[in-house]
């Protein structure tokens, strides 16, 4: 193992807890080393762990984020199929996130119109 880290490294490196450490060890997306009741991360915990929190931020599920990460092949040059998983993964979120913006736009305009008829009757009483 080259690297080791303590919980408390990682944590604070990516800025997370060490409850979310052991939140994700609990779904199987981290596995660390334990000597007693300590546990040691290597570098390969340490990229799966960045990896799930680059995940989470473009949206995907810690499910989606696993199973994209256990399709990682250390015998393969390019691992073509994990990049197809993720850029479908990534259409499909990018697809809901543009579904959900065109929704907020025809709220933002429903509400603008409202609002419209609310002050338009508010001049025309003042009147």
């Amino acid at each position: 193992m080259t690297g080791a880290y303590s919980i408390t490294e990682l944590s604070r490196e990516f800025t997370v807890t060490p409850r979310t450490l052991r939140f994700y060890e609990d779904k199987g997306l981290l596995s660390p080393i334990r000597q007693g009741t300590t546990r040691i991360y290597s570098d390969r915990e340490r990229t799966r762990l960045k990896l799930v929190l680059r995940g989470t931020r473009l949206g995907f599920s810690l499910q989606e984020c696993r199973e994209i990460i256990d399709m990682y092949d250390p015998t393969s040059r390019l691992n073509t199929r994990q990049l197809l998983r993720l850029c479908t993964k990534i259409r499909e979120h990018r697809n809901a996130l543009l579904a959900k913006m065109r929704d907020m736009e025809a709220t933002l305009s429903a509400m603008d119109e409202v609002e419209q008829t609310c002050l338009g009757a508010l001049i025309a009483n003042a009147a």
